[in-house]
């Protein structure tokens, strides 16, 4: 994502100059080209020799702007740029970039730059706090530049307090964010089900399946990122909730069926990766059923959940998508063609759950995409994640066909 983009390292002075140095090492792994500039007081706490060293540029300062004289240096550098960072920036620093000032050869470079700019300030938390700063945080803001706030920890002074610069790797992937290109799923609204589903026999007992959740989760992760809407509605599961994604809990399918249907008349995309339970107890127990000292059997008698894919399809709109999944043991293509057909989907993603690594529990699996227009095409086996990703891209396919056949 970052290969060949040419980022401009600022350094100012700041005791967490040292984590520039890392950061500049995490640059250089993803292969973009990198020029750090340091500004005098910076210098004071790391050397110009280790960011020339990791960086393989001459160090940009006040005393040598750089080796090509035939240019103003500043200038040259400013149109070089496609994406600045000032990492660690000061108070004083921001007060500059604020407003406007270019009395060095960093902030004149920067106040040259029309390209992004991402800062990631360091200072004591009584500073960082301070009105003036914060008047001027709002000024950058207002000006475009992403501020990554600082996090709180053990400061230079020796007490707890927020005021220490974010780490290299989560300023790494604001940068690599920088540089995603828009989707056309950005704003869009999309359901993603996940996890399996419980119906109840009796209060300690329950007809389930081993689903863990993961692929849902991936799923409802992967659109996210792309900048959409997500709400993800969850079966119990034991993974850990998805920073910027509504999450709305359901144990059965009547539970299930009611959120989705709520959700999909405003949504533009419903992806039911959840498992959901096929059978359900006709009865349920109020109290735990006991063993019968008579009898070595127990039966129950079961009945069919609702269909809630063919429920959803009878109210789909031309304009939503709709995405099955099909967990099957043998006969994948017939079976997920037919679910593809009987429940007006746009997109089946099948599996053989009876391989080793596919399906539930894992965190890997292997899937057939089935669509009306096309032949069946499989993966590899991959990482849920990957898959994931996939799944999001043939979904971006569709709508693009969509768009380019009105």
């Amino acid at each position: 994502m970052l290969e060949g983009k040419n980022i401009t390292l600022y350094v100012t002075g700041s005791i967490a100059a040292y984590k520039a140095l890392i950061l500049t090492r995490f640059l250089m792994k993803r292969k973009a080209n990198v020029r750090v500039v340091m500004t005098t007081s910076a210098q004071k706490f790391v050397t110009p020799l280790s960011f020339q060293t990791l960086s393989k540029n001459s160090v940009l300062t006040d005393q040598n702007s750089g080796s090509n004289f035939s240019k103003i240096d500043h200038i040259e550098l400013a149109q070089w740029t496609d994406l600045a960072i000032i990492a660690p920036i000061t108070a004083d620093f921001i007060g500059k970039i604020a407003n406007g000032l270019a009395d060095d050869f960093a902030s004149s470079s920067l106040l040259a730059t029309s390209a992004p700019k991402i800062i990631a300030p360091a200072m004591n938390d009584q500073m960082w706090t301070n009105s003036a700063v914060q008047r001027n945080i709002k000024i950058l803001q207002d000006d475009g530049i992403r501020i990554i706030n600082p996090g709180t920890g053990f400061l230079a002074e020796g007490y707890e307090g927020t005021g220490r610069m974010a780490e290299p790797d989560e300023i790494i992937n604001s940068i690599e964010s920088m540089f995603v290109e828009h989707s056309i799923l950005e704003g869009k609204k999309v359901i993603v089900t996940a996890g399996g589903t419980r119906e109840r026999i009796d209060p300690v007992r329950f007809i389930g399946n081993d689903s863990s959740g993961k692929m849902g989760y991936s799923i409802a992760k992967a659109f996210y990122e792309l900048g959409a809407d997500v709400t993800l509605i969850s079966g119990p599961t034991k993974l850990d909730p998805l920073v910027g994604i509504n999450i709305v809990p359901v144990t059965n399918v009547k539970q299930l069926k009611e959120e989705v249907e709520l959700g999909f008349k405003s949504c533009d995309i419903l992806v039911m990766a959840a498992a959901v339970a096929d059978f359900k107890p006709v009865k349920t127990s109020k109290q735990k059923i006991k063993k019968d000292p008579r009898n070595d059997l127990w039966e129950i008698k079961l009945e069919k959940t609702p269909d809630i894919l063919k429920s959803i399809a009878k109210i789909k709109s031309t304009n939503q998508i709709i995405v099955g999944f099909a967990a099957e043991t043998e006969n994948i293509i017939i079976n997920a063609t037919k679910k593809l057909m009987d429940k007006s989907l746009d997109l089946v993603v099948a599996n053989d759950v009876s391989k080793p690594g596919v399906g539930f529990n894992g965190d890997t699996n292997q899937v057939t995409f089935i669509t009306k227009d096309s032949k069946p095409e499989t993966t590899a086996l991959l990482s849920k994640k990957e898959i994931a990703e996939l799944v999001v891209k043939r979904v971006e396919n569709l709508m693009n066909d969509r768009k380019s056949s009105k």
